[in-house]
């Protein structure tokens, strides 16, 4: 594998909040500092769905040495506001590209589910309600005309290598970018035995293949769901934690296993670049509380604390810096 990394949210967009709150730039810079010197990894991806977020966390990415991998993230937009936040986002990308950094683009993440009018409904909730093999064709074809503008016009302002963040269902025509990505890179107890076969489609269509997204929760049993593992009850107006929907038992060390489990199967299934999902949930922090504990349902492979913007490493951090170290050592 040529590069490994993290995933780092500079604030997914929902219902007038985001999941990174507070934004602090000078908490961004040392959380940048870790992931490339205790971690040792080599990449990371930045997402979010605010400007001018994305582009202070890829800049100090970049400053720290890392290849960042800038790429929008962005819920409820028309497909024009989503093309014009694109471009915009490419020509910040360009901006630190030309000042030395390595940088690749992706032409957003995930865009037809998180976009007005490419999928039925008029909030992420709907849409994700109307999922049909009836409207599959549709959405496809939709979906596909709106990256073909935002990777032309991606082409015309940005110099470096251009992707996207996928989900299998977009049925991507990966014709006008320089590598295939895909955020189901989640293994789970239902797909498990077919991941090796999906991985070597993936590998085999001629251009670089990433996982830009892969992980599970720590709690027992986190492992055999994958992505499904949301034990997080949100308030439908603010899209605040509120509630665990269900008991679970803390098991960091269930989530460590899958996470370097996953990165050796990566490695020898011919991926190019590998992001575990993510480094830290903002928007789930710990409590003493065992019924409001939201870092149960949290993917982050740190466990925020309520206050400051502080986090303290769960095993899986502590597997991954092994996991670098032993790269840069061998």
């Amino acid at each position: 594998m040529r590069a490994w990394g993290v995933t780092y949210d500079t604030g997914f967009t929902n219902l007038g909040t985001t999941t990174h709150e507070p934004f602090d730039p000078g908490i961004v810079a040392d959380d940048m500092r870790v992931i490339h010197e205790v971690l040792r990894a080599d990449a990371v991806r930045i997402t979010g769905g605010v400007a001018e977020r994305l582009e202070i966390a890829a800049r100090h990415a970049a400053a720290a040495g890392l290849e960042v991998w800038y790429c929008p993230f962005t819920n409820d937009l028309t497909v024009d506001e989503l093309l014009e936040f694109l471009l915009d986002a490419a020509e910040r990308a360009e901006r630190i590209r030309r000042e030395g950094a390595n940088i690749r683009f992706l032409t957003g993440s995930e865009i037809s589910m998180m976009t007005i009018g490419l999928m039925p409904g008029a909030t992420l909730t709907e849409r994700a309600a109307a999922i049909s093999r009836e409207v599959l064709p549709r959405v496809q074809r939709a979906t596909n005309a709106v990256l073909a503008r935002a990777a032309a016009g991606a082409r015309e302002r940005f110099g470096g290598l251009i992707g996207y963040a996928s989900l299998p269902m977009e049925a991507v025509d990966w014709t006008p970018f320089d590598f295939i990505a895909t955020d189901a890179g989640y293994r789970d107890a239902t797909n498990a035995a077919a991941l090796p076969g999906n991985l070597a489609a993936m590998t085999s269509q001629g251009k670089p293949f990433a996982v830009t997204e892969f992980g599970c929760a720590a709690f027992t049993g986190a492992a055999d769901r994958g992505s499904r593992g949301a034990i997080i009850g949100y308030d439908e107006h603010t899209a605040q934690a509120v509630r665990l929907t269900e008991t679970v038992e803390r098991n960091e060390a269930e989530q460590a296993a899958y996470v370097r489990e996953l990165l050796g199967i990566f490695d020898a299934g011919g991926v190019d670049t590998a992001f575990v999902y993510t480094f830290a949930c903002r928007h789930l922090p710990t409590s003493d509380d065992p019924e409001r504990d939201f870092d149960l349902g949290s993917f982050g492979i740190v466990k925020v604390l309520p206050e400051g913007g502080r986090w303290e490493p769960k095993a899986a951090f502590h597997a991954l810096a092994d996991y670098g170290r032993a790269r840069k050592e061998g």
